[in-house]
């Protein structure tokens, strides 16, 4: 099968095409022959030696793959071969085959294509799993994204919108980037490369504070979004792209009653990320049918431009999510 393998440290040029044997299904697994895969900043940290693939996961690249499976383990009973699904893996989505825990697979939602369907789990599991689980958004709550137009942030605030009734603000660093935020969920959207950002997410909130924060700066960010905070609140960090030390007040988190907390999921159980699975077919799959929550594509490209792909990321010129289209499936709906 055609992957794409990482040859060493570096740019998007250490990216290469190459072959390798189709993976065999393991106990609880299922093989899926990949339509479309997703391209992820995490996939990005991985080529620059900062993100490694948990043990005994393979060194290919890709976190999100939709396909239909080929083949399944004695143990599993859902899904069948023939089935299309989309599921989050830990590793092996660059790749005409993936192998992928059972738990972690969902239907693909109704009316949506292959390559649709390829930009939901990476995002998803971790909008809900840190802005509903960790950051326990409440009904009439606000919401504050870093990084509106990520595929991320565009996600969380369509969740919290939809389902907890949140006061969603963003951050963006552009006039056509806020414009994405407004249609894709958030009431307000402040641009980030102001000196006063804070005073005007503050202002936003009536001087009361944001009760979740969704970051992925960290840094010198860390002490601004916690003096945002309201009493209770909770700030979730999911990276630390500009910096990742920061000096904080340990006082304001136990006087404001604070919660400062963070998550990859990545190397996590398959047990747990079935459980995000569940609740994500539930809750929001309803919504991705109905056209009350989107997806955004902002490019797609084939297998072998992977590089190209991954350019776009370094560059932070992405709105919404990146794909590889890996067979002439991809653009089908199933």
């Amino acid at each position: 099968m055609r992957v794409i393998e990482i040859r060493g440290k570096g740019g998007p040029e250490v990216l290469a095409v190459a072959e390798r044997p189709i993976p065999a299904c393991g106990a609880g697994e299922v093989l899926v022959r990949v339509a479309a895969a997703g391209v992820n900043r995490p996939d990005v940290q991985q080529r620059k030696g900062l993100y490694p693939p948990p043990p005994g996961v393979t060194d290919i690249p890709g976190l999100d793959v939709a396909g239909v499976v080929e083949a399944v383990a004695p143990d599993v009973t859902w899904p069948r071969p023939g089935d299309a699904v989309c599921a989050l893996v830990a590793g092996g989505g660059y790749a005409e085959y993936c192998v992928v825990p059972a738990p972690q697979c969902m239907p693909i939602p109704r009316g949506f294509s292959f390559a649709q369907a390829a930009t939901l789990p990476e995002v998803f599991f971790t909008a809900w799993n840190n802005v509903f689980w960790l950051g326990r958004i409440a009904e009439g709550e606000t919401l504050l994204v870093q990084g509106g137009t990520s595929g991320v942030g565009m996600a969380a605030m369509q969740m919290a919108r939809e389902l907890r009734g949140a006061t969603v603000i963003a951050t963006s660093s552009s006039a056509a980037k806020r414009a994405v935020c407004l249609d894709y969920g958030a009431h307000h959207v402040v641009d980030y490369r102001e000196a006063d950002w804070p005073d005007q997410v503050r202002a936003l909130t009536g001087g009361a504070g944001v009760d979740v924060i969704l970051d992925g700066q960290g840094g010198d960010y860390t002490p601004l979004e916690m003096a945002l905070l309201a009493p209770d609140g909770r700030l979730v960090l999911i990276a630390s792209h500009r910096a990742p030390k920061a000096e904080i007040s340990t006082r304001d988190i136990y006087i404001r009653r604070l919660t400062l907390t963070g998550s990859t999921l990545r190397a996590r159980p398959a047990a747990y990320k079935g459980r995000i699975a569940q609740e994500l077919v539930a809750q929001v799959w309803p919504l991705l049918e109905a056209g009350r929550i989107r997806t955004h594509i902002c490019a797609t490209h084939r297998l072998e431009d992977a590089a190209a792909a991954q350019a776009v990321l370094d560059a932070n010129a992405q709105i919404g999510k990146l794909v590889l289209t890996v067979s002439d499936l991809a653009e089908t709906v199933p």
